[in-house]
């Protein structure tokens, strides 16, 4: 059975995470002691016993997911886990895709992801950003609702989670207009994210630029593996476009039922999340709810055994 890989992305994280799957395989905590050496801080002891505010912290969040999809994607290798067909990720996931796929080298990426980071939090002072996920609204009515609530300030649908789950993000005053308005026009559910910027809205864009200039230096190479991007749920494979992309996807919506369709219609037969959580396995399985797609996550010895077993035989 062909497989895909998809990567999580903030909100996945957990002070605890891999606890179980550290315990069998060395790999977990021989790829958190890289990236450690790359950050200057022990990432294994942040995510190990927290504390939980400042595993949140957007600088940190990001490196510690990143270590956390590569590591389960090296267990998953060590123990003779095929390639998959495609690769992609959800916002941040798309650079743990492209490491597994080969186009960065690990230590570069983790160091990349914390300036990622922090010029996120940088580009917009804290408190004044915020992000909210409106649940049972078609993707139309959000936007248009974002278009009304903005008055002159920023406020945007960000993230097409699922069919009739967005989230929104912009300035913490628009955003919160937006939400009045979707509960005046049926939204099941409009409510405020513990995060304070307001990732893949325009005003990212700043923190866009100073990424762009950062991957100008960085060396990437062509993905040995196929990889989606969830900008605009086409595949790339030129360095310099993923580069331009890359830049771009910090202040672009993640399109993510739009992926999860096209990866669906490349004749996989299952969809694997890789890394902490089984937030894309749930979010998949309202995008495409075909009997033939099969969903799974792997974050811990027995579900890497399962996948291992259904993807046996794979090409």
């Amino acid at each position: 059975m062909s497989f895909a890989f998809v990567f999580p992305g903030q909100g996945s994280q957990s002070v605890g995470m891999l606890t179980s799957l550290a315990a069998v395989h060395p790999a977990v905590k021989e790829t958190f002691a890289e990236a450690s050496e790359a950050l200057g801080y022990d990432l294994w002891k942040l995510v190990s016993e927290g504390p939980e505010e400042a595993l949140n912290a957007t600088e940190r969040t990001q490196p510690a997911m990143l270590a956390a999809g590569v590591a389960v994607w090296r267990v998953w290798r060590a123990r003779g886990g095929g390639l998959p067909a495609m690769v992609s990720g959800h916002s941040l996931g798309e650079f743990t895709a492209l490491v597994c796929a080969g186009a960065f080298e690990f230590p570069e990426a983790i160091e990349l992801v914390r300036f990622r980071g922090e010029a996120m939090q940088q580009a917009v002072p804290a408190g004044t950003g915020a992000m909210a996920a409106i649940l049972g609204l078609e993707d139309e009515a959000v936007t248009a609702l974002c278009r009304e609530a903005a008055r002159g300030g920023v406020v945007e649908a960000v993230n097409f989670n699922s069919p009739g789950q967005i989230v929104i993000a912009g300035d913490a005053a628009a955003v919160q207009r937006a939400i009045e308005a979707a509960k005046t026009r049926g939204a099941k559910r409009a409510l405020i994210l513990p995060v304070s910027v307001p990732a893949h809205s325009s005003l990212m864009r700043p923190a866009g630029e100073r990424l762009r200039a950062r991957l100008a230096s960085l060396s990437v190479r062509a993905p040995e593996v196929a990889y989606l991007s969830a900008v605009d749920a086409q595949p790339h494979s030129e360095p310099a476009d993923i580069r331009e992309l890359l830049g771009r996807q910090i202040a672009s919506p993640v399109r993510w039922t739009d992926t999860v369709r096209a990866l669906a219609g490349s004749g996989i037969g299952q969809l694997i999340e890789c890394g902490p959580g089984k937030v894309l396995t749930g979010l998949g399985r309202r995008i495409e709810r075909r009997p033939d797609l099969l969903f799974a996550a792997i974050e811990d010895p027995a579900s890497i055994d399962s996948a291992l077993s259904a993807t046996a035989g794979s090409p």
